[in-house]
C-alpha cells in the first residue's frame, strides 16, 4: 500500500475530480457519507454532537457531516471558525446546505470572539478544524479550543487527520496543540505520521475510509513510503525444489553469543532452521559449546580460540550468508575480530546487536563494511550510530541517509519497522504487537533473514519477507499465548504457522 505525502494527496483529489470526472462538491459529499456512516456505527443518538469546522476542506467535510447527522436525528450543533474571512468554495457550498437543514440544532458561525460550548462525558466532538494540508503548528485561538478540547471529558472523531498533526514531519509542531482524537477516519490511505509511536496519543483507533480516489492515479502516482501487505510477500516466496537437499537449501554462518550470552546465539540460530535454510554454523567462544550442542543439536559449532569471547574472523567462503552480533559483547578483541569478519565477507551480511554497537563505538569503521549489508538496529541502537533524534521522522530521515550513504538496507526495527533501501524507498511492516518487545525477539529476526539471504532472496526480498514472517509468527503466537507470555522461543516456534499462513497452505 502506498503512503502519500500531503502534496501528492492534494494532487490525486484533483486526478479524481478531472478523470473520473466528478465535482469536488460531489467527491466531498462522497466522502462525508463514509465518515456518518462510521460515526453513526460507533455512536447512538443519545450522544449530542459538537462539530467544528475550519475554513478549508476539512472544515467543509465537518459540515457535510453535521447536516447528513442532523438529518439522521442527533443533536448537533455546529461551529464553523471563518476569523481570516475566507472560506473555500466547497466549505462554502457545504455552509449554505447545512444553514437549510432544519433538524440541525444549532448552526454558528464564528468570525472574532468565540464563547466554546460545554463538553461533557455524553459530547461527541466532531474534529473538521485542519486537515492533511497544515505545514505549521496551531497557535492563537485555534491552539486554545484544542486545549480545551483535548481537557474535556467529550470524545473526539477527527476527519482525516486529528487538527493541528501534520502528515509528515512534526520535528516543530507544538504537542499541546494538536488534538487528541479518540477515533480517526482517515480518507482513503493512511498518512506517514500515523506509523510514529510519538503521534499514537494524537490519532486514537484509524480507521481508512475508501471515498473512491481513481485508483488509476494511485497506480500512475510514485511513492517513497509502503505498507507491506500480505499479496506483496506471498509471491516472493520461493518454493522447494522436490529434489532438494541440504546443500542446495543454503550455508548460513552466525557469529553470536559471549560468556553468559549463549542464548542469544540459539536463538539466532533456531530461527535460522526454522526459516528453511539446509545448514547453520555457529562462530562461538568455547564456553558457548556445550549449551548450544544440548539446546540446537542441528547445527554446526565453530569454536574460537577464546574461552569466553568472539576474538578471531572465520574465512566466510563456503558460505551463502552470514548474521553477525547477537549477545557478542563489545571487548576490543571481539571489535578487532567483527569488522575483520566484517571485512572479508564473501557473502551477504546482516549486521545486528553488538556488531552495531562495536560499529557506534568505532564509527569510522562503518565506512568499511560491505555494500549490500543489512543492518537492523533499535531505536536506542541507532540513536548511538548516528545520533539522537528529536521525533521518528528525522530518525527515518536520518536512516535514508545512512542507506543511501553506505549503500546499506537499515532495518529500523519498532512497531512498524521501516525497512529502508539504498535507492531511498521505505517500507513499513504491519505485522507484529506489543508481547514482541522482549529480550531475544531481534536475535530471531537476525536468524530469519540471515537464512532468507542463505536461501537465495536478495537483501531486498530478504528484509521485507523476514521483517513480515517475524511480526506474523509474533501474532500467531500471541492469538493463543496473549502477549503479556509471550517470550522470544515462542516466535520461533510460530514460524511454521507463519510460513504456511503466507503460502496460503
Amino acid at each position: 500500500m502506498k503512503i502519500f505525502t500531503s502534496a501528492q494527496i492534494h494532487e490525486l483529489d484533483k486526478y479524481t475530480i478531472d478523470h473520473e470526472p466528478i465535482k469536488s462538491i460531489d467527491l466531498m459529499e462522497r466522502a462525508a457519507i463514509q465518515l456518518t456512516d462510521s460515526i453513526v456505527a460507533e455512536w447512538d443518538k443519545d450522544m449530542k454532537v459538537v462539530v467544528f469546522a475550519g475554513p478549508g476542506n476539512n472544515g467543509g467535510d465537518a459540515l457535510a457531516v453535521a447536516r447528513m447527522l442532523a438529518v439522521r436525528g442527533y443533536n448537533v450543533s455546529t461551529w464553523l471558525f471563518n476569523t481570516s474571512g475566507r472560506l473555500s468554495d466547497d466549505c462554502k457550498k457545504n455552509r449554505d446546505r447545512l444553514k437549510d437543514v432544519k433538524q440541525a440544532a444549532s448552526f454558528v458561525v464564528v468570525t472574532e470572539e468565540f464563547d466554546p460550548p460545554t463538553l461533557d462525558a455524553q459530547t461527541l466532538v466532531v474534529d473538521g478544524l485542519f486537515g492533511s494540508g497544515l505545514n505549521k503548528p496551531l497557535t492563537g485561538g485555534f491552539a486554545s479550543l484544542v486545549k480545551y478540547v483535548n481537557t474535556s471529558p467529550a470524545k473526539v472523531v477527527s476527519i482525516d487527520i486529528p487538527s493541528g498533526l501534520m502528515t509528515e514531519s512534526n520535528e516543530y509542531n507544538v504537542k499541546s496543540n494538536i488534538m487528541k482524537a479518540d477515533v480517526t477516519l482517515t480518507l482513503q490511505q493512511p498518512k506517514l505520521s500515523f506509523l510514529f509511536p510519538e503521534n499514537q496519543q494524537f490519532i486514537g483507533h484509524v480507521e481508512v475510509l475508501d471515498i473512491g480516489i481513481s485508483q488509476e492515479g494511485i497506480d500512475k502516482t510514485d511513492a517513497q513510503f509502503y505498507i507491506l501487505e500480505k499479496s506483496d510477500i506471498t509471491p516472493c516466496l520461493k518454493r522447494r525444489d522436490p529434489f532438494a537437499h541440504k546443500g542446495s537449501m543454503g550455508h548460513a554462518l552466525l557469529v553470536a553469543g559471549s560468556r553468559g550470552m549463549a542464548g542469544a546465539a540459539m536463538l539466532a540460530a533456531k530461527a535460522c532452521l526454522r526459516t528453511g535454510v539446509g545448514k547453520v554454523t555457529v562462530h562461538t567462544p568455547a564456553c558457548n559449546t556445550l549449551p548450544l550442542q544440548i539446546g540446537v543439536p542441528e547445527v554446526v559449532l565453530d569454536v574460537d580460540s577464546d574461552t569466553n569471547v568472539v576474538s578471531e574472523a572465520v574465512d566466510t567462503d563456503c558460505f551463502k550468508a552470514m548474521g553477525i552480533g547477537p549477545g557478542l559483547g563489545t571487548n576490543e578483541n571481539t571489535a578487532i575480530a567483527v569488522i575483520g569478519q566484517m571485512r572479508r565477507a564473501q557473502c551477504p551480511i546482516v549486521v545486528d546487536a553488538d556488531a552495531l554497537n562495536i560499529l557506534a563505538a568505532h564509527k569510522a569503521w562503518l565506512q568499511q563494511i560491505p555494500v549490500g549489508a543489512i543492518l537492523t538496529p533499535h531505536i536506542g541502537e541507532f540513536d548511538r550510530l548516528e545520533g539522537v533524534s528529536t521525533d521518528s521522522y528525522e530518525r527515518l530521515s536520518k536512516a535514508m541517509l545512512l542507506a543511501e550513504r553506505q549503500h546499506a538496507y537499515i532495518v529500523l526495527k519498532g512497531h512498524y519497522t521501516a525497512i529502508i533501501t539504498p535507492g531511498g524507498r521505505v517500507l513499513f511492516s504491519p505485522t507484529g504487537n506489543p508481547g514482541m518487545a522482549t529480550a531475544g525477539s531481534g536475535d530471531v529476526l537476525t536468524g530469519i533473514i540471515t537464512a532468507l539471504l542463505a536461501r537465495g532472496y536478495t537483501q531486498g526480498e530478504a528484509c521485507a519477507i523476514g521483517t513480515y514472517l517475524h511480526g506474523l509468527a509474533g501474532d500467531i503466537a500471541a492469538r493463543s499465548l496473549g502477549e503479556e507470555s509471550l517470550i522470544a522461543s515462542d516466535i520461533i516456534n510460530s514460524l511454521p504457522m507463519a510460513f504456511k499462513e503466507l503460502s496460503n497452505e
